[in-house]
Parts: C-alpha cells; structure tokens; sequence
C-alpha cells in the first residue's frame, strides 16, 4: 500500500466516518480481525448513511435506558468483539473503570492468534489510559448454552455468571442465547432489523463510537430504568429512516 493512501484528508465532508474505517483496515493488518471485518463495518455504514449519522432521539433514549441497567447491575460485563476494540477500544475500557466491571472478549472466529492480538491490543490500551480493568476471555471455562464451536466459549467468571451484558456488534445466535439464559443483552447495532437489535432486552440503533462517548456521560448520572419497549425504540429507528427518505430530494 502506498503510504499517501494511510492518510486521511481532515477537510475531507466525511472525515470522521474514514478515520473510523481506517481503524477497522488498520486493526486487520494487525491480525486482530477476520477476513469478514470490513464487510461488517460496511453494512453498518450503510446504515449510518440512512440515520444522518447522527445519534437519532430514540438511539439516545435507549442508550440512557442501557446506562440506568448497567449502573444497577448486579454483574455487568462488556462482551466485546474484535471491530469494537478496534473502533472504541479505549471508550469501553473507560465505561468498564466507571462500572467497575470486567471486559471480556468474545469473537465469532476465534483462533489463537486472533484472541492474542485482542488480549494485548486492549492490556496495551489499558495501561496507556492508566487503568485497572479486569479483560477475560483468554482462558474459557464455561459454554453459552445452545452455541457450537469456538463462539460459545466464554469465562465462568464472565459472561456466564453476568446479569447484564453490553454487546456491541452482537451476533443474532448469541444474543439469542444469551437471552435464552435470563440475561439483560444491551446491543449496539445500526441495523434496526437485526435479530441482536430485535431480540436483545433494549437495542441501540446508533454507531458503535456515538454510543460510548454518550455512555461515558450518561454513566455517572445513573438515570432511571424505564418499562422499556424496546419494539417501540426499533419502529422509532424505522420511521426516521423512512421519514428522512421520503423527503430526501425535496
């Protein structure tokens, strides 16, 4: 690669939307992702184009729903892939020191290499920020219920014993079967039409970065959990989209 193409152009209109891909190509040079990284990010884009890229009301409203669950948890945990270290992984590592709980890192192809590069890409970051939080899921010992293969690999003292996960990037299975365990599943995803945003207990339909930065200060105001609808939230996400469209061009 020629080293003018690492170089994002500030003036560019969608500079923070490159720099954001930029750290998803760059985390795959590192090992850190699958082949599959960037056609995930991409779809998400898509989505991204459609809301505004903006955090719409409704996004904001779930997001403070999932910080009033998180603060009143009774063992809450970030499960995090590896396009979400790569985007915002210094956030989450602050939201987990705000919660005082564990990271753990949970990845659809797991292989050696690849937790290896996750383990000491976010140990890396959480000394450079000066912080003390517990990361897991080098050593798993327990399974997620319903869920073959490497992804249903978790820590004991983790994601399985947790009451409310935060899940940004989620996979539908797993979310499913995370559910299926009596757990809050708080998920992060801009397709409003995905099973993670559909069967997770409150969907954010917002972009992974906007999350944590609202997050952050949402945390230490602990607001109140509401009987939250979170079909109401997803059809709220739809008919921005929808609105926004048929007037577009107008």
């Amino acid at each position: 690669m020629n080293e003018d193409e690492n170089i994002v152009d500030p003036s560019h209109p969608r500079y923070e939307s490159l720099m954001l891909r930029k750290k998803v190509a760059d985390a795959g040079v590192k090992g850190m992702l699958a082949d599959s990284a960037m056609i995930a990010h991409g779809r998400g884009e898509a989505f991204d184009y459609l809301l505004g890229e903006q955090t719409i009301p409704s996004a904001l409203e779930a997001t403070k729903e999932a910080a009033a669950r998180l603060t009143r948890a009774r063992k809450p945990i970030l499960s995090l892939n590896g396009n979400a270290i790569a985007l915002a992984g210094q956030d989450f590592l602050t939201i987990a020191s705000q919660l005082d709980c564990p990271i753990e890192i949970n990845i659809f192809y797991r292989t050696p290499e690849r937790m290896g590069a996750l383990l000491g890409h976010l140990k890396m970051l959480n000394t450079k920020l000066g912080l003390d939080v517990e990361i897991l899921g080098g050593i798993p010992d327990a399974r997620i219920p319903g869920l073959e293969g490497p992804r249903g690999a978790c820590q004991s003292n983790g994601i399985f014993e947790a009451d409310t996960i935060l899940v940004p990037l989620e996979d539908g299975d797993r979310c499913e079967a995370l559910v299926a365990m009596g757990k809050e599943v708080l998920v992060i995803d801009l397709n409003p039409l995905s099973r993670s945003s559909r069967r997770g207990t409150v969907g954010i339909v917002d972009e992974v970065t906007r999350v944590t930065k609202n997050l952050i200060q949402l945390i230490p105001q602990r607001p109140e959990p509401t009987e939250w609808n979170n079909n109401q939230a997803l059809q709220s996400a739809l008919n921005h989209i929808t609105s926004t469209m048929a007037t577009r061009f107008q």
